[in-house]
């Protein structure tokens, strides 16, 4: 019998220790699939880094990880869109309340993962190439298509689709190079829309080529009147906030152009200078009161003009139609067909769990247009 083996975060603060697992056993609607690549995530990172600013819920010692891909090596009733033997990509989940924490963690040699949040892997990409998208593709998806954040129409490939794109009107993603922003041209422009976004200058044509209509140097100071200036005359139907400091220019430019919505996906700060150890301190104070206050001055820009703007959890989508959407319907065709590229490109930084902490260490350090991927 195979052994499982993961790379556990032992308490708050602490760098990842590889070592024994429980071989975790699916249950229904779930798959245990045996891992061939991870990718790391700011989320990951902040975990580990800042203790229980986040994941209050998650117990010591704890499997972090999102994103994975591997081989289906067993299937629990329920499960009929894959068997044994398959290639897939999926949403780990373990991370998130109520679900079963080690079992569904993604940084580990096995885990379970729910059927309705894998799609099939096309024999031309590898694991390295697809492990980049789980959580990005899922938070950009929530952002653009529940019902609470832009409520987009979901994502059709027929040409009426294609032809609609001046009549749907002009999403806008702030932020488009970075993981969730990539994911999100590709997805508001396969519903119909026109997609204005924001890069640095050497990314604008990666941005062009995943379907972006108007590009614009999110540094430039005067960035916000300059895409309201492209935008003049286009019926701009939400913004989706992608980055630190992304949201207050993204409301901004909502005021601007009339949009009556945007979606939140990053915190107001960066959290990379809290010290790593607990207790108070000056730095975590002022981190603290600075994301209160940009926060606040966000949100009451946001309702002096109207604006609904509302922070994004990416699993959410596990709980409503956009889940099936996503990863059902639309993203096993679109990856099969090219429709929808791996974005960002995955840089694989090591072998084996030993190099998930390397990984960690990179994006902390700053990472940008790139995925970083450890492959097993």
């Amino acid at each position: 019998m195979p052994t499982n083996t993961a790379a556990w975060l032992p308490e708050a603060r602490a760098d990842l220790v590889v070592g024994p697992a429980t071989m975790p056993e699916p249950g229904p609607e779930e798959m245990l699939v045996r891992v061939r690549a991870i990718a790391v995530n700011p989320l990951d990172d902040v975990k580990q880094w800042t203790g229980d600013l986040m994941y209050r819920w998650l117990p010591y010692p704890a499997i972090l990880g999102e994103d994975v891909a591997g081989e289906v090596v067993g299937v629990g009733s329920g499960v009929s869109r894959f068997a044994p033997g398959d290639r897939v990509v999926g949403y780990a989940v373990g991370m998130e309340r109520g679900r079963r924490h080690l079992a569904e963690g993604g940084f580990q040699e096995y885990v379970v993962l729910r059927a309705d949040l894998a799609a099939p892997i096309p024999d031309r990409l590898s694991f390295e190439e697809v492990v980049v998208l789980p959580l990005a593709v899922s938070t950009a998806a929530t952002a653009l298509f529940q019902s609470d954040h832009l409520a987009l129409p979901h994502p059709d490939p027929s040409p009426s689709t294609a032809r609609a794109r001046a009549d749907r009107g002009t999403v806008v993603v702030w932020g488009g190079s970075t993981s969730v922003g990539s994911n999100a041209i590709q997805l508001a422009a396969a519903s119909g829309h026109r997609v204005a976004t924001t890069a640095s200058p050497h990314n604008h044509e990666r941005m062009r080529a995943l379907g972006a209509d108007v590009v614009a140097d999110y540094r430039d100071p005067a960035v916000v009147s300059q895409l309201t200036a492209a935008l003049r005359g286009d019926r701009v139907v939400g913004v989706l906030a992608v980055g630190t400091g992304s949201a207050r220019p993204s409301v901004a430019l909502a005021a601007a152009t009339g949009a009556a919505r945007v979606a939140l996906a990053s915190p107001a700060v960066s959290f990379g200078d809290l010290p790593r150890r607990g207790g108070p301190s000056l730095r975590a104070m002022s981190t603290m009161m600075r994301l209160g206050l940009s926060t606040s001055l966000t949100q009451l820009s946001a309702r002096r003009h109207r604006i609904d703007a509302r922070f994004v959890w990416g699993s959410s989508l596990m709980t409503n139609e956009v889940g099936r959407m996503l990863w059902e319907d639309h993203l096993p065709a679109a990856l099969a067909d090219g429709r929808h590229v791996c974005a960002p490109e995955a840089e694989v930084v090591g072998d084996g769990l030993e190099s998930v902490q390397t990984a960690l260490d990179r994006l902390r350090a700053g990472v940008s247009a790139r995925k970083l991927v450890v492959r097993l």
